[in-house]
C-alpha cells in the first residue's frame, strides 16, 4: 500500500545540488518532495503549491536568503504559510541562527543529519502544525476570534438561525451585514500583518459601539465581520451600512504620523425582502454581495438590489470631509443637490459681508444641473 504521507510534500531549498539530493534520498520513501535552488523560487513554490507542508532550507541562499524567506513566511497573509514548519539547515554562524530563531524557524538540523533523526523531526513538526491549525480554526470559527475576541462563525450561524426562526414565527424582518476592509492584501503588504490586525480591531471596536444590544456581532471569515440585526427592516439596514462606509472613508487613522486611506465595503441581506428562509442562505447572500461590492471598486454597499435606493447626496459635513481627504470624485456627482442645500448660507454670507456674488446665476446653473441629473436617471 502506498504511504499516505507521500501526499505531503517537503520543499527543500539549498543552492547545492548535492545537499538537495542527499536530503531527498533521506525522505523520498516517506514524503513527497520538491526542490528549489534559491529563496525567491522557494517562496514562489510555497505560494502556489498547496501540497507543500514543510520547508527545509539553508540560510545562505541566492536572490532571497533564508532570513528573508522566513520573514515572508511568518508575515504572510496566508494562514497556511504563517503556520508552515521551517526546518533550517544549521551553519557555523551562531548569530545568524539566533536571528533565524527570532524570525520563526521551527527547528534546526545539520548537514550530516541521519535519516531517522530527520524523519523524526519532520513527523514532530507536522504533528504540531496540524494541532496548531486545528486550534486556530476552532478559535476563528467557534467561540472567540483570537484577534478581536468576537464570536466566530459557528456561533454567528447559530445566532442567525435563532433570529431567522423567530422572525418567521412573528413575521418580522432580520437584516444581515457582512463587511470588511477593501484591498486587505495591500494593507498587509504595506503595513504588515500586526498593523492589519490592529485595523481590524479598530473596526470591530467601532461596530461594537454602534450596534444594538439585541444585535449579534462576530466573524464571518477571518477578515470579514458580520452584524445580525433582528427586527431591523431593509431600508434602515442599508442606510446604516452606507453611514458606516462614509464614516470609515473619512476616518483619521494614522500610522507613523501618516493618514491611512482605509475604506470598507458591505453586503446586506434581509428577510423577507430577499425571500430566503435559512440563516446559511442569508449569510451566503450577504457574503456574495460583499464580494460584488469589492469587485466594483470598494467603498460601497451592495444591498437588496430590487429595492435599492438611488445613491443619496452626502451630508454637507461629510462632503467637506471627503474633499479634505482628497476624495472629490465622490462629491462631484452630488454637487447640484449639495449646492441647493448650501445656497441659503451663501446668500447670508453675500448679504452680511457685501461680497456681491452673482448668486442668481449660480442658482440657475444648479437648477439646470439638477434637471440634467433627473433626466439622466429617467432615461
Amino acid at each position: 500500500m502506498e504511504n499516505p504521507n507521500l501526499a505531503l510534500r517537503v520543499l527543500i531549498i539549498d543552492q547545492s545540488r548535492m545537499v538537495r539530493a542527499k536530503l531527498i534520498k533521506l525522505i523520498s520513501k516517506h514524503y513527497g518532495f520538491r526542490e528549489e535552488a534559491d529563496g525567491e523560487a522557494g517562496w514562489q513554490a510555497l505560494v502556489l503549491d498547496h501540497s507543500i507542508h514543510l520547508v527545509i532550507c539553508s540560510l545562505s541562499l541566492p536572490i532571497l536568503d533564508g532570513e528573508g524567506l522566513l520573514a515572508r513566511v511568518r508575515s504572510s497573509k496566508l494562514a497556511r504559510l504563517r503556520r508552515m514548519p521551517v526546518l533550517v539547515i544549521a551553519g557555523d554562524n551562531t548569530e545568524a541562527m539566533e536571528r533565524a530563531l527570532a524570525l520563526g524557524a521551527s527547528d534546526f538540523i545539520n548537514r550530516a543529519v541521519s535519516s531517522n533523526e530527520l524523519l523524526t523531526r519532520i513527523e514532530t513538526l507536522l504533528r504540531l502544525a496540524a494541532q496548531q491549525g486545528e486550534a486556530s480554526d476552532e478559535a476563528a470559527q467557534g467561540r472567540q476570534h483570537p484577534n478581536t475576541g468576537l464570536p466566530g462563525r459557528r456561533q454567528i450561524e447559530t445566532d442567525t438561525g435563532r433570529s431567522v426562526a423567530q422572525a418567521l414565527r412573528k413575521e418580522t424582518p432580520v437584516s444581515i451585514m457582512i463587511l470588511g476592509f477593501d484591498r486587505v492584501d495591500r494593507l498587509r503588504d504595506e503595513y504588515g500583518e500586526e498593523m492589519a490586525r490592529e485595523f481590524q480591531r479598530r473596526l470591530a471596536s467601532m461596530l461594537a459601539k454602534k450596534v444594538r444590544r439585541e444585535d449579534s456581532l462576530g466573524h464571518y471569515t477571518d477578515d470579514d465581520l458580520v452584524v445580525v440585526s433582528p427586527g431591523t427592516p431593509y431600508p434602515a439596514s442599508e442606510i446604516f451600512a452606507r453611514r458606516l462606509c462614509e464614516a470609515f472613508a473619512v476616518a483619521n487613522i494614522t500610522v507613523h504620523g501618516e493618514r491611512v486611506d482605509l475604506t470598507i465595503s458591505i453586503g446586506v441581506a434581509n428577510t423577507p425582502v430577499d425571500r430566503q428562509n435559512t440563516a446559511i442562505a442569508l449569510l451566503a447572500l450577504a457574503a456574495q454581495r460583499l464580494k460584488a461590492a469589492r469587485a466594483a471598486g470598494g467603498n460601497r454597499v451592495v444591498a437588496c438590489l430590487e429595492h435599492a435606493q438611488q445613491p443619496t447626496a452626502p451630508a454637507i459635513g461629510h462632503a467637506i470631509n471627503l474633499i479634505k481627504a482628497g476624495r472629490e470624485t465622490e462629491v462631484i456627482p452630488h454637487l447640484a443637490a449639495l449646492g441647493q442645500e448650501v445656497l441659503p448660507l451663501l446668500e447670508l454670507l453675500a448679504r452680511e459681508l457685501k461680497l456681491g456674488l452673482p448668486l442668481a446665476d449660480l442658482q440657475q446653473r444648479m437648477l439646470d444641473r439638477v434637471r440634467k441629473v433627473e433626466d439622466a436617471r429617467q432615461a
